[in-house]
């Protein structure tokens, strides 16, 4: 079992035909799910499956929570799109990895991220601080 920080291949695809909206306002409901070191997540994913997904502990539940979108934009010649950082509470937590999904389109997988190794919340705050929105560091970014 293994996590590898990916863009899924299946969304490039979708991006050239329309399928996803990250418009902040009236755009589609992307979320992230964590999962622990067992599961299976690369640029093959296609979608959010609940197998290997962390259990639902504080404000964590199964299919995670919902990402705030910020609008995407462009720097230079790179256009962007990024998320507000996203905390769940009370929780006590271990994840390797997450998943972005659209859950308006079918749960389709947008991005893997690899946390590096376990990370822990205890009866705490698990927070996923994004990267600053730039055309380095943005989660999603088209060069």
């Amino acid at each position: 079992m293994s996590i590898t920080q990916a863009v899924c291949t299946s969304f490039k695809q979708e991006l050239l035909v329309g399928t996803h909206n990250f418009t902040a306002t009236s755009g589609d409901t992307f979320k992230i799910a964590l999962y622990t070191s067992d599961a299976t997540l690369n640029a093959t994913t296609t979608a959010f499956s609940t197998t290997n997904e962390v259990s639902n502990s504080g404000t964590y539940s199964s299919g995670g929570g919902t990402l705030t979108s910020v609008t995407p934009t462009t720097s230079g010649t790179t256009a962007l799109c990024d998320f507000a950082d996203i905390s769940f509470t009370s929780a006590t937590i271990t994840a390797r990895g997450a998943l972005i999904y659209n859950s308006s389109d079918s749960n389709k997988a947008v991005a893997i991220l690899d946390f590096g190794g376990d990370k822990t919340s205890t009866s705490g705050t698990f927070t996923i601080q994004f990267p600053t929105a730039d055309a380095s560091n943005a989660i999603l970014r088209l060069a």
